[in-house]
């Protein structure tokens, strides 16, 4: 298996996961802290994608889906690289506003489709091109990318979870 290929698989495990997340839920339940402090389903999905899109597009110097496309005003949002959750309240978290399941599968599509054609391209030798010299050691293409993948899988499995207190009686698809 080549880089690409599995680069490929690692990133193609997220999309299906956030659909079974936040697929057939309301607003409400997207965006309800099971406890006060907690992050909630809706906000989960919506933080995985701008890291995605945040991180992919600054691989690719590339602008963000979430700027170039509009995607802050659909979500009420001001459009600004840098929100993408890290560093929010808790009483941030709580006042975001998820608006729909289909919306945020939107954003998360666009922003996948572009990762996947990015991915698509990778070779062995890219995955050692420094990308990020503000740590020790500097960041490395391939680090990045698995850093990326790794965050949203965690993040969306968080999200499952979830959707089972949130919705009782739902189960994970079999």
């Amino acid at each position: 298996m080549d880089v690409a290929a599995v680069y490929l698989e690692f990133f193609g495990r997220i999309p299906p996961l956030c659909r079974i997340a936040v697929d057939g839920l309301d607003r409400d339940a997207l965006g309800r802290q099971v406890q006060p402090g907690t992050n909630p389903i809706g906000w989960l999905v919506w933080h995985l994608t701008r890291v995605q899109d945040h991180h992919v597009s600054e691989v690719m110097e590339a602008d963000q889906r979430w700027l170039a496309d509009g995607w802050a005003a659909r979500f009420g949002r001001e459009p600004e690289a840098s929100d993408v959750g890290y560093g929010q309240t808790a009483e941030e978290v709580a006042a975001f506003d998820p608006v729909s399941a289909e919306l945020l599968l939107d954003y998360h599509a666009v922003v996948d489709a572009r990762t996947r054609e990015y991915l698509a391209t990778l070779t062995a030798d890219d995955l050692d091109r420094v990308v990020d010299r503000r740590w020790d050691p500097p960041v490395t293409l391939g680090v990045r990318l698995v850093s990326v993948a790794d965050d949203s899988l965690q993040h969306v499995g968080q999200a499952l979870s979830l959707r089972g207190i949130v919705d009782p009686g739902w189960r994970f698809p079999a």
